[in-house]
């Protein structure tokens, strides 16, 4: 048989044995991390350091050229999800990371 069948009959057989008050079922924590906040020169510099232009930046970020414009002269804050994209570009290898934008 199948290795694909065989782990998912040791699956089925965990949950009823579980199920039954017979074994312990495996779980997965996990812990997210509160949203960093980034000042504007601190926006300025994760782009600077991917090598990006503004125009570039704001495809990758999923915004226009005028909200990081805004970001970066701290008339406006990024929300939530652009935080998020933000922390993953500070503390990414950007040696490891590939950029295509295509328009």
């Amino acid at each position: 048989m199948s290795s694909l069948f065989d782990d998912l009959r040791q699956g089925l057989e965990e949950a009823i044995d579980f199920q039954k008050g017979i074994g312990t079922a495996r779980t997965k924590t996990y812990m997210i991390m509160p949203i960093r906040k980034y000042s504007n020169e601190e926006i300025r510099e994760i782009r600077m350091k991917a090598g990006m232009t503004q125009s570039v930046f704001a495809s990758y970020m999923g915004v226009s050229k005028k909200t990081v414009e805004a970001w970066e002269c701290g008339r406006t804050h990024p929300t939530g999800p652009a935080y998020r994209l933000l922390d993953i570009l500070a503390t990414e290898n950007l040696n490891e990371m590939e950029f295509v934008v295509v328009k």
